[in-house]
């Protein structure tokens, strides 16, 4: 291994990693300056209720008229998704454990899962360059943070291998595209997932506290008898 991509993978790493931790540290203390306000309606139901069930919305698609209606779009929610974490998981595998890819199933296994959301990412591309109305409401970050996404899946397929012996190009394009995407990404789209469960949690116990909840069965089962 070559000084540039020990110093890469490393050190790095480890201060862009430490950037975005700051970034987000100091969003979050910008957060809780803000006070939650106070629900002025009679209470109908439990706001905790209501906050444990809007968190767990991302993992109840038949919840949500969109993904009941249009199913694949749930799909390829979670096949980028998890593209995302087998990408990022390797960065902290080939510098640490790269035992672990020695296994050839290992390295397929993380090639098929990133590769299936780089399809995807291309796929999201040419949806938003091809629909009038998505295009209409896209902004400059829009294309960007998808485009480097997108780069990061396929650096990230030629990197999993792990062969430096053969060529070190991919791992240094990889980790390379690591660090910018540790740091870009704080202050572009990509970041919502910090104000996620923030904003479901503000969400689910506004409407728990007013009683706007999914039926419980029991309590369907009970009008169906009535």
């Amino acid at each position: 291994m070559s000084p540039a991509l020990r110093l890469m993978e490393n050190e790095v790493q480890l201060a862009a990693l430490a950037f975005m931790v700051v970034v987000y540290v100091l969003r979050i203390v910008w957060l809780m300056r803000f006070r939650r306000t106070r629900e002025r309606t009679f209470p109908e139901g439990r706001a905790s209720r209501g906050a444990g069930l809007s968190l767990m919305n991302i993992a109840l698609p038949w919840a949500m008229e969109s993904t009941r209606r249009k199913p694949l779009f749930y799909l390829q929610f979670v096949i980028f998704h998890l593209g995302v974490t087998a990408a990022i998981t390797a960065t902290f595998i080939i510098p640490y454990n790269p035992e672990f890819f020695e296994n050839p199933l290992a390295v397929r296994g993380f090639q098929a899962i990133i590769g299936a959301a780089f399809l995807v990412g291309l796929y999201r591309l040419w949806r938003r360059l091809r629909d009038p109305r998505i295009r209409a409401i896209s902004t400059p970050d829009d294309y960007a943070s998808l485009i480097l996404m997108i780069a990061y899946f396929a650096a990230g397929i030629l990197a999993v291998p792990n062969d430096a012996a053969r060529s070190e190009a991919p791992l240094l394009i990889f980790f390379g595209l690591t660090a910018l995407f540790l740091v870009y990404v704080p202050f572009s789209k990509i970041g919502h997932y910090l104000y996620y469960p923030f904003a479901r949690v503000f969400l689910g116990r506004t409407l728990g506290h007013r009683g706007i909840l999914p039926a419980s069965r029991r309590r369907k089962d009970n009008s169906d008898e009535a």
